[in-house]
């Protein structure tokens, strides 16, 4: 006995961390899940597998993976466009993406994404949840655009108010969330419990005792909805256009899963985050998800902090928090179908409010007004289009926005008045700024000798060179000296 207690010796520890996690994961799990266009039970499924084996692996070990609300948006077009047959395929080859660049050690690249493109994600589909889950919460149908949801919230709100089912499931989704907001506040021995499974509880409790006409969630049993895909869905990988899903879900799964570690690694002083492991654990488990026909997985920062702060020392607590939703989705199924949909509505609603970066979008305008315009101009693409073309389009103008600073070139014009005007260049000469380097030289007097000298430059690319030879051909009048230019011996 004592040799066994040896091996785990924070094991109580890491038992009470794993109750808290458990608790916090069960209303996560089944409202991302429905959100998706899912049966609840899948949202469990991709729970218990973050726990047993993403949990079981090297990589992070305190991080805590699971159905996340970043990729509900991106998952529910998935399902719309391809149906929920062919989700597990989508989820497995996105796994094995992600496995593929765990082996090849491009985990530790994902630190170099931009911030603000991060951020601007996570805004975006912080955006596209809050505005399509408040249908949700009203028993509405929402719009299948981004814009459509926004656009349509005025006449949602109007159409709400006008009928009576609608307007007390929509109180109950506001209720959930005041739950949420206002349960911070409370005695330290309440919040032991978590806010989102108190805010659950209590709109069901309220839901029944009052008899209100609000749905529920649809259950149908834990071996009822695992569908490993099947030949028909394999064969839609035929299909071009699945393919861009799935690149989307690895990428964006990778991303939040690692930006994840680095924020929980600030968190606590264990062992630091080995990316490239963690990459090959998140490969795995959704390896397993899409086998078992379940929703993508990433690693999860609410979840994570919360295993944090209930004083997990070790990856035990995640393990456990895998069982006990095994458990709970084997002996309590029926429990989920008490549960009101528009509290897992006011849940989401919390959750995308938390993934915008209201302070980080501050700051940014702040000091650093160019990253904070990709921020938004990521986030309104998102919502606008979706979100693998909005966050390629916040990259390709993070890219941008680095060669144009990058390319810092100077130049400066010595003219005594008598003999060659003498013109320097330093800095980097790129393609980005040759419109206003040949501007100032062909300004330059034509029946004067003039020597560019290129030798202060670190970089001059293919076509400024090609450019400035072509000027220095053309640019002396008849009867003048010819250009002298110096050049730049080592030009890449």
């Amino acid at each position: 006995m004592l040799t066994s207690l040896s091996k785990f010796p924070y094991l109580r520890q890491d038992f009470l961390a794993s109750i808290v996690v458990f608790l916090v994961a069960v209303p996560l799990c089944v409202g991302v899940a429905v959100a998706s266009g899912v049966p609840a039970e899948l949202g469990l499924i991709t729970g218990i597998v973050g726990g047993l084996v993403t949990g079981l692996l090297p990589g992070s070990s305190l991080q805590v993976s699971g159905p996340a609300a970043g990729l509900t948006v991106l998952v529910f077009e998935a399902v719309s466009e391809f149906g929920v047959a062919t989700l597990g395929v989508i989820v497995l080859v996105a796994g094995l993406l992600q496995l593929a660049m765990g082996f090849a050690r491009i985990g530790r690249w994902f630190r170099a994404i931009s911030v603000s493109v991060v951020e601007g994600m996570l805004c975006g589909i912080g955006l596209v949840i809050i505005a399509g889950q408040i249908y949700a919460a009203a028993g509405l149908k929402a719009p299948e655009t981004g814009v459509g949801k926004i656009a349509g919230l005025p006449g949602a709100f109007w159409d709400t108010f006008g009928d009576g089912e609608a307007l007390a499931s929509l109180a109950i989704g506001a209720g959930t969330i005041a739950v949420i907001v206002l349960w911070k506040r409370l005695p330290r021995a309440l919040r032991s419990v978590p806010g989102a499974l108190a805010a659950v509880v209590l709109a069901t409790t309220v839901t029944q005792v009052l008899g209100l006409k609000v749905a529920t969630v649809e259950v149908e049993g834990l071996l009822g909805v695992v569908q490993p895909p099947g030949a028909d869905a394999f064969g839609e990988l035929a299909s071009p256009a699945i393919w861009g899903t799935i690149v989307a879900f690895a990428l964006i799964a990778s991303a939040e899963s690692l930006f994840s570690a680095a924020a929980v690694d600030r968190l606590h002083d264990g062992p630091r985050t080995q990316y490239n492991k963690e990459m090959i654990a998140q490969g795995a488990g959704n390896t397993v998800c899409g086998l078992l026909g379940a929703l993508p997985m990433t690693a999860v920062i609410v979840r994570s902090s919360a295993n944090v702060a209930a004083g997990a020392r070790t990856k035990t607590s995640r393990v456990l928090h895998g069982v006990w939703l095994l458990l709970f989705a084997a002996a309590l199924p029926a429990a989920l179908a008490l549960i009101p949909i528009p509290a897992l509505a006011g849940i989401l609603v919390h959750a995308g409010w938390k993934l915008i970066p209201f302070r980080q979008i501050a700051d940014m305008w702040r000091d650093h007004k160019g990253e904070a315009l990709i921020l938004v101009v990521t986030a309104v693409s998102i919502v606008a289009v979706n979100m693998f073309e909005g966050v390629l389009i916040g990259l390709a103008l993070s890219v941008v926005k680095t060669a144009w600073e990058a390319s810092h070139v100077r130049l400066e014009v010595v003219d005594k008045g008598a003999g060659p005007i003498q013109a320097s260049l330093s800095g980097n000469a790129t393609f980005l700024r040759l419109p206003k380097i040949l501007d100032s030289l062909e300004s330059l007097p034509q029946d004067r000798p003039v020597e560019l000298d290129l030798s202060g430059l670190h970089h001059l690319d293919h076509a400024c060179r090609t450019a400035l030879e072509s000027w220095a051909e053309r640019h002396s009048a008849t009867g003048t000296e010819p250009v002298k230019l110096t050049r730049l011996t080592t030009a890449a």
